[in-house]
């Protein structure tokens, strides 16, 4: 595995400051006959593809290979995030098959696993899985520390397996990037260093991974970033921050780029309850810029960066987009059916109306610095 390095790489860091969003194209609404579990006794949300370096979704034996994180059904499903596992399922012209948790028990170094990326190197056998280790193994009560972890597979078969030992990638510096245990933590306000995504950049050949994280050097409670790492002769170095959103939003969550027309499409997620006080909030949506290359300058798509957002009267029905290579779109069924309501006056929908489970996808039509909803 590559050596960690914590040099620095040049790049322009670009902020995201919209006064306005204007009139962002509405994902569809999610009907009951939309919300097909497919477990009874598991939760499904974040899911990112097994992708080829080129983004483009692996085919393997006639079937796509999804990772999902997983937990058990809660009452309250915020508890989902206490005990996220990666989960491995596959689909085909026969639907969905489940492969089980893609890691044994007590492999990887954290007390649970959140969000990464999966890539299947050129050689068409070797997969780096990236994910994010949050905790530590065997603590005795759940931390909110992140780390970015990498660990080596094969593709067989029966699809991905042969996981080696995961290895960390790179580490905050504590300098730009937050360096934090965090003992303590509430759902939109802890700090980020995670959900690692994978690019190969095709003008240089450069390997690199794009990451949610926090601004080290601003005490801000709203110092929402989104950093890089770049792989370089074998060597990960953590590179500069590409897009900061310091007193605008806390989370520019599972940040990632494709490539299209020569030009460098940057996605993220979040969510209204993480936009500072006096900023300008924006819907539960997908966020986006633009760039003529991976070191800038990047630009609002749209104008205000807003790309996809979830229809005003039902403002929490999906989060967590990810963006395929073909510009196909997918995320998870959050809390649908409202009609208005509040969860938090209304606890019994906590569990009857949350979805964990695959949203239905929709696909993007792309124009220079437009990005809409096909």
């Amino acid at each position: 595995m590559p050596e960690i390095s914590s040099s620095i790489q040049s790049v322009a860091t670009s902020r995201w400051e919209p006064a306005e969003y204007g009139h962002g194209p509405l994902i569809p609404r999610i009907a009951r006959e939309d919300v097909e579990r497919l477990f009874d006794h598991l939760d499904l949300w974040d899911c990112w593809p097994l992708a080829h370096e080129d983004g483009r979704t692996v085919e393997h034996v006639g079937r796509h290979w999804w990772f999902f994180l997983s937990a058990p059904v809660f009452a309250d499903p915020v508890e989902r995030h206490g005990h996220a596992r990666i989960r491995l399922l596959s689909h085909g012209t026969d639907g969905w098959r489940d492969h089980g948790n893609a890691f044994p028990e007590g492999f990887t170094p954290g007390s649970r696993e959140w969000a990464g990326s999966a890539v299947l190197m050129d050689d068409g056998v070797t997969i780096r899985q990236f994910f994010t280790a949050a905790g530590r193994r065997g603590e005795s009560a759940l931390t909110f520390e992140q780390r970015l972890f990498c660990s080596m597979g094969q593709l067989a078969e029966e699809g991905p397996t042969a996981w080696q030992v995961p290895e960390e990638v790179v580490r905050a510096d504590g300098e730009r990037y937050v360096l934090d245990r965090q003992d303590k933590g509430a759902p939109g306000l802890i700090k980020g260093f995670r959900d690692p995504a994978w690019l190969r950049d095709p003008a240089t050949g450069k390997a690199h991974l794009l990451f949610t994280a926090s601004a080290a050097w601003s005490d801000d409670p709203f110092n929402g970033i989104i950093g890089q790492a770049v792989l370089d002769e074998g060597r990960w170095t953590l590179g500069d921050v590409i897009i900061e959103a310091v007193g605008v939003n806390n989370e520019l969550e599972r940040p990632h780029v494709i490539v299209r027309d020569g030009r460098y499409y940057l996605f993220w997620s979040t969510q209204t309850h993480t936009f500072a006080p006096g900023a300008a909030a924006g819907p539960n949506g997908l966020y986006g810029m633009v760039a003529d290359a991976m070191t800038g300058p990047w630009r609002p798509l749209n104008e205000g960066g807003l790309v996809a957002a979830n229809p005003a009267d039902e403002p929490k029905q999906s989060y967590s987009w990810w963006v395929t290579g073909k510009g196909e779109v997918w995320s998870f069924v959050d809390y649908w059916g409202l009609q208005g309501r509040d969860v938090s006056r209304h606890p019994e929908l906590l569990r009857s109306n949350f979805g964990g489970t695959p949203a239905p996808r929709f696909s993007l039509v792309f124009s220079g610095d437009r990005v809409t909803v096909a």
